[in-house]
């Protein structure tokens, strides 16, 4: 596993073992790749929120690409020892913060200490409906700023909602199993 783009681009990526692999589920490399194209320049500068982050990969190439930030959380503890691993051997612990968290309970964290994201990520373990649980918590609680993108990888078969109050999908790409929902926040002007 690697980084695609950016200015980490080539670097290696500390990878789970494959007893763990199975429950981290990496994104596939052209998964990723397609998921950053669809992003385009929106990353740069970004705030960006990484959940239900495994290896870090997203984030990290998020950070490549120029994101500002990165926020990682993670509730498995081999998880959160891999993404730090991962920042650590690319130099960006400046960049970024790492919570062990449940991802629910992180966004009420966030909503109570202020912050606002630009870009957020929901890579969830198949199968629980955590993505649905997610975007529904995600558009009750004030983390994301004026115009966020909200990003979800789901097993193609699972559902979602095509909006979640304010947070409405604006596209959705399959690759194989996997599908990515696009959201925006259309927060009130």
């Amino acid at each position: 596993m690697r980084v695609i783009g950016g200015r980490f681009k080539g670097r290696s990526l500390v990878e789970p073992t494959p007893k763990i692999k199975r429950f981290l589920r990496p994104m596939r490399e052209a998964v990723r790749a397609a998921l950053f194209d669809i992003l385009g320049d929106s990353v740069t500068d970004a705030r960006f929120l990484d959940l239900f982050a495994g290896t870090g990969s997203i984030g990290i190439e998020a950070l490549s690409r120029g994101a500002r930030s990165c926020v990682f959380v993670d509730l498995s503890d081999e998880a959160c020892q891999i993404i730090q691993k991962n920042i650590e051997n690319l130099g960006l612990s400046a960049q970024t913060r790492l919570y062990r968290l449940d991802v629910l309970q992180a966004i009420e964290f966030f909503a109570r200490q202020g912050e606002q994201f630009d870009i957020v990520f929901i890579g969830p373990p198949y199968g629980h409906e955590l993505a649905h649980k997610t975007l529904s918590r995600l558009a009750g609680y004030p983390i994301l700023s004026s115009g966020a993108l909200v990003v979800t990888e789901i097993f193609k078969k699972e559902k979602v909602q095509t909006e979640y109050g304010l947070l409405k999908s604006f596209d959705v790409r399959t690759y194989g199993d996997n599908s990515l929902w696009f959201y925006r926040w259309e927060a009130l002007q």
